[in-house]
């Protein structure tokens, strides 16, 4: 039987891939990896920058393409044998990576070629590569006695099966709640799309009534709009507690054993703590400075924050006479109060949202800015007949990527939104290879009667993960090591954050924003309740974001050996944040999938890095006009096309002509008032 995931494939062949074939690919593709980094690493000749790093750089390509293939699938189209699958090779590719990196004949190659570096004639990015990989073998354990080596390497074994353990027991967490309503005065509230996708979701399982999950389409607009408090707090107490059931699915040990092993692992390798390991590598550099950053946001939040709570608390007690607010009541007040002061709401806007007409105005935005068209094309293999694929060409007609779009729940499918790769871009023998770009999200499905319309939070999730799609797909490197979102992590969320901003204008929303019944264009009283409700209670939405980012580095900052009890730490973590009462039933950290199972561990704190960034650069786009070429063109050439070939703050000054100024940020958020 031949394998597909062997043979020399273009595009993922994904319709012919059976489960059978992932695992004999991997053990197949590992070996041919291997003879590769051998001949690299028992080369006679003398290493240079060509034949060492150049050589690693693009080794294992096939081994990558199987991988992508398989872990996205794993993402967005899992079963409990795929799931058996990774537990299996994933502590495999762990193996193969330490093999790589703690092997002593090719670690001694490229410090020859470092060593020697002034001397060498290099480009900026052969620069890059070199000093990444170079760092990539010495924070990775290439100087070790051989005992700590083999002790790395087991911990490296067993974290990349808990990680994935973790993602597990999450999702099936998801699955397993199911909220069956029977009396239709128990959506008392709801909009009538809400309801009909709650009773549609029931039919399709054989269940008479309405059906009400912890996927996100189905959670938000119940907590957001039910009027019963009993059933949001039933609902809320179930999302908030996913992981923390004591029974198979907990994940409380997982966490203690994870944050265990990245401490000793970043002792090992002589690093105080796993934050002081993974942020030298990143533009914020040390825990210091991300706690110093995240407290200076704190300080400028906080009171603003605590002003709205006490507003919303006030409001909730003149609508409903309720006495003190609880997590669950905090959607449902918040959207009557944005409605009274803005008289805007959710369901008023989704009709423009229409799914089909927000994507088309993606790429609307992408073509002015950048030139790009896209062309959905019915010829491509796909994992799930909801996929659609797209081929992109630039201004020219050159071809400049494949990209892939995934947009609706599923069992299979992880919660939340990612951008993912399942090519990346690179150039060689004088040829550009093109990546394949791909977006995973989860939004509002259609209905028998309605087509997928979308919150306006669902709109701003799909320009975000499309301008990291973006990143993908405009890159223009010449190692894929350091192609597209090969950054560093505090840079990543640029470019998707910066799309964001186009959500808000009103020339963007004329490209697509038309009634999905009429063709009416939004009305543009619409658009400015838009704008003016967009700093709406985001005191309080800052303050839960930072929230985020000092549990993180609560988790991965300090010595963690000591810790008992997950919830106790965590609650103790969230003390300067804190607005809502605190509730024994929840704990984040068990489900905090970001941290514990995604690579943002210490990483937390970027989506807000990144925010200065982008309110930073918008604020350029905003003085210029919002599709003004020459800008879009300097982002184009100096961020979206250059991935990780130089240091991001060199390539942001390029675009910008200075650093970031932190008062863009707080100037958006309506912030800068209260200094």
């Amino acid at each position: 039987m031949s394998n597909p995931l062997l043979s020399q494939f273009d595009k993922a062949p994904f319709e012919q891939i059976k489960n059978e074939h992932f695992k004999p690919a991997f053990l197949e593709a590992i070996e041919t990896a291997r003879e590769e980094i051998d001949a690299i690493a028992n080369n006679s000749d003398d290493p240079t920058f060509e034949n060492t790093l150049e050589a690693l750089d693009f080794s294992g390509k096939q081994l990558d393409r199987i991988s992508s293939i398989f872990f996205n699938l794993n993402s967005a189209e899992t079963n409990a044998e795929i799931q058996q699958i990774a537990q299996e090779v994933s502590p495999l590719l762990s193996a193969f990576s330490n093999d790589i990196t703690l092997n002593q004949e090719l670690f001694q190659r490229i410090k020859t070629v470092y060593d020697q570096r002034e001397s060498l004639d290099l480009s900026p990015e052969q620069q890059t590569l070199l000093d990444k990989k170079y760092k990539s073998f010495s924070r990775n354990g290439a100087n070790l006695e051989e005992a700590d080596k083999k002790r790395l390497r087991e911990i490296d074994a067993e974290l990349s099966k808990l990680k994935l353990k973790f993602g597990e027991n999450v999702l099936a967490e998801t699955n397993k709640y199911e909220l069956l309503l029977t009396d239709e005065s128990d959506l008392d509230g709801l909009p009538e799309g809400a309801k009909e996708a709650a009773a549609q979701l029931a039919k399709s399982k054989d269940k008479a009534g309405w059906l009400i999950t912890l996927d996100y389409p189905s959670y938000i607009p119940f907590m957001k709009y039910a009027k019963n408090r009993e059933l949001r707090k039933q609902l809320a107490l179930a999302f908030g507690s996913k992981g923390f059931h004591g029974d198979e699915l907990d994940n409380q040990e997982n966490v203690l054993k994870i944050v265990s092993l990245r401490h000793e692992r970043a002792n090992l390798l002589g690093y105080k703590t796993h934050a002081d390991f993974v942020l030298e590598e990143r533009m914020a550099e040390t825990p210091e400075k991300v706690l110093d950053f995240l407290n200076e946001l704190l300080e400028k939040a906080k009171p603003a924050a605590k002003k709205e709570f006490a507003e919303l608390e006030a409001f909730a007690k003149k609508l409903d006479a309720l006495d003190h607010l609880e997590k669950w009541d905090s959607a449902y007040y918040s959207e009557k109060l944005k409605q009274k002061l803005f008289n805007l709401d959710d369901e008023k806007l989704k009709p423009y949202f229409k799914l089909e007409n927000v994507i088309d105005g993606v790429f609307k935005v992408a073509e002015k800015l950048f030139g790009l068209t896209f062309k959905e094309v019915f010829d491509i293999e796909k994992y799930h007949e909801e996929v659609k694929t797209y081929e992109v060409y630039d201004e020219s007609g050159n071809f400049v990527s494949l990209f892939y779009a995934d947009f609706h729940p599923r069992p299979g499918k992880r919660g939340g939104a990612w951008m993912t790769s399942y090519k990346s871009q690179y150039r060689l023998n004088g040829n550009n290879s093109r990546p394949h770009i791909s977006n995973v999200c989860n939004f509002t499905k259609p209905t028998e009667t309605k087509p997928s319309l979308l919150t306006f939070n669902e709109v701003t999730t799909l320009f975000h993960e499309f301008g990291h799609a973006l990143h993908g797909m405009l890159a223009n490197t010449t190692y894929p090591g350091l192609s597209g979102t090969s950054v560093y992590w505090d840079f990543v969320e640029l470019p998707s954050q910066i799309m964001e901003n186009w959500c808000y204008e009103k020339e963007a929303l004329e490209l697509f924003a038309f009634h999905y019944q009429t063709g009416e264009l939004i009305p543009m009283e619409l658009v400015q309740k838009i704008k003016d409700s967009a700093t709406f209670q985001e005191g309080m939405a800052t303050l839960r974001q930072l929230s985020f980012g000092f549990l993180d580095m609560a988790w991965h900052g300090t010595n963690p050996t000591e810790i008992k009890d997950v919830k106790v730490y965590e609650t103790k973590a969230f003390e300067g944040t804190n607005l809502f009462p605190e509730t024994a039933e929840t704990c984040m950290s068990t489900a905090f999938s970001h941290i514990f199972q995604g690579g943002y561990s210490s990483g937390y704190y970027s989506y807000k890095w990144a925010e200065v960034l982008d309110a930073d650069a918008f604020s350029h786009f905003k003085e210029n006009g919002i599709f003004n070429k020459e800008i879009a063109n300097k982002f184009k050439e100096h961020v979206l096309s250059k991935g990780g070939t130089e240091d991001p703050m060199t390539l942001y000054k390029r675009f910008r002509g200075a650093e970031p100024k932190i008062e863009a940020l707080l100037e958006r958020a309506g912030l800068l008032e209260l200094k």
